[in-house]
């Protein structure tokens, strides 16, 4: 192990292309395999991460004794720069195969040969798991952001429905009425699921591997445990072989992307539905909204069918991700390359479409005097069962005399609640003249009082919880 102290020799240009693996070779990579094996377009993202685990990893390297002090400032120094001129420049033209070797590249035209220390005790396998968990705990870290701003408004939506009532629907079949509110704070609560869902996939990302080597270990005796601090994980990898191919938690994100996914497709489909001039429930705000090239009168609820659109890219990616894992050896396999393309395209096509669906949801509102016009008073038919069961009737017999009430009244061609009241004693003596107090829109939801109801302290409960819920985090 080294302990002197090294004179950084005069800026070197690599040759364009080098590897960091060339040594055991006596041919070049033959011209139809490089394209292959480039993954720069997809891990250039990674390089605030690549920097910071080198930084620590040198920092590491020093206190265990293997470079100098010295050393390790040139290197700190030298990553600072190479940072400083990847904000500046970018890496549009770099030939490099991935992110590390192009940090590798750049640090060594800076500091010089120096830069070739840095590697010690360190695999492209660790470094690169190490550099896809820290970004992938910012990344989770953003989507709860985003997530939270949807729950946010779903529950400000909720509020300006608590006193309106819309049909309920099952089978997309008018069911029982419902407070608006209720409406809004099913979507919140789906997606209050999810923020629990990223939280989890943050927690299992939040493993350090940094000090796993290749797949045996690392034989410097750097203190991994400060690693673990200096990076903000939670705590460190078990097992070296483990640790270089454990992507668990990139699936675990991946699937909480697919199910965020799922829930923005309902809720749009809900927003395409009732926006449409057949329903007219909820109206979307121009921002979010688009026209027609050819008819000048539409206005279509774009931002809820791309929301709609996108769920089957994150189902895909999930797929992906699942498919890619499934067959693989133990340990670390260059298939693995391929696990950032599904991750980063979830965060990605989380972080365009949740704030838009949230800015969507912000801005629309609801249409009362259309959601009572759309409610047909069959949607009382269970209340009318439950007049009966307070009657003393077993419910059995008390839904098959209002099924033949409804019958009757689509008969005759009328509203179930302007039955004649002949008509209902006929069916069952315990029918009384009290029986059209029944059909009362609040206090059918009214009287749905227990936890998680429709009742309107039952509805504003729920709306607290959820509130406390989504500060929580």
């Amino acid at each position: 192990m080294s302990t002197h102290d090294s004179t950084p020799a005069r800026p070197e240009q690599n040759p364009p292309g080098k590897t960091l693996w060339g040594g055991r070779f006596n041919a070049g990579m033959a011209p139809e395999m490089i394209p292959l094996n480039l993954s720069l377009e997809v891990d250039r993202r990674l390089w605030r991460e690549d920097i910071r685990g080198s930084m620590a990893w040198a920092r590491a390297l020093a206190e265990a004794a293997v470079i100098s002090d010295r050393e390790c400032g040139v290197l700190l120094e030298g990553l600072e720069q190479v940072g400083a001129r990847m904000e500046r420049e970018g890496l549009s033209d770099a030939p490099d195969e991935d992110i590390h070797s192009a940090v590798e590249r750049m640090l060594h035209e800076t500091v010089g040969s120096v830069a070739g220390k840095l590697h010690t005790g360190r695999s492209r396998n660790d470094q690169s798991s190490t550099d896809v968990r820290l970004w992938g705990m910012a990344a989770a870290d953003r989507v709860l952001e985003a997530l939270s701003m949807l729950v946010g408004a779903l529950l400000d939506m909720a509020e300006q429905g608590i006193d309106h009532v819309m049909p309920g629907y099952t089978h997309l079949q008018q069911g029982q009425p419902i407070r608006a509110a209720q409406w809004a704070l099913a979507h919140a609560w789906a997606f209050l699921r999810d923020g629990e869902r990223v939280r989890a996939a943050r927690r299992a990302a939040s493993v350090l591997p940094l000090g796993s080597g290749a797949v045996a270990g690392c034989p410097f005796p750097v203190n991994r445990e400060g690693l673990r601090v200096a990076l903000g994980f939670a705590r460190v990898s078990e097992n070296s072989v483990d640790a270089v191919s454990d992507r668990d938690w990139i699936c675990d994100l991946v699937y909480a992307g697919a199910m965020a996914g799922m829930h923005l497709s309902r809720l749009g489909e809900d927003l395409v539905l009732f926006s449409s001039t057949e329903f007219g429930f909820v109206r979307l705000s121009d921002g979010f909204s688009t026209g027609s090239s050819l008819m000048p009168q539409k206005r279509n609820p774009d931002a809820a069918e791309l929301a709609r659109g996108k769920a089957g890219r994150l189902a895909g990616n999930l797929q992906a991700i699942l498919t890619l894992l499934k067959g693989l050896p133990t340990g670390y396999n260059r298939d693995l390359q391929e696990d950032k393309v599904p991750l980063f395209d979830t965060v990605d096509t989380l972080l365009l479409t949740v704030p838009a669906m949230a800015g969507a949801v912000a801005s629309a509102a609801f249409r009362p005097e259309r959601m009572l016009a759309a409610m047909d008073s069959q949607l009382l038919a269970t209340d009318l069962a439950d007049y009966l069961v307070r009657c003393g009737v077993p419910f059995r017999e008390s839904h098959e005399v209002v099924g033949r009430l409804v019958r009757r009244a689509e008969d005759d061609g009328v509203p179930l609640a302007e039955l004649p009241a002949s008509v209902f004693h006929q069916e069952h003596r315990a029918f009384a003249d009290d029986v059209y107090d029944v059909f009362d829109w609040l206090r059918s939801v009214d009287a749905r009082d227990s936890d998680g109801g429709t009742s309107r302290r039952a509805v504003v409960e729920q709306m607290q919880k959820a509130r406390d819920r989504l500060a929580q985090g």
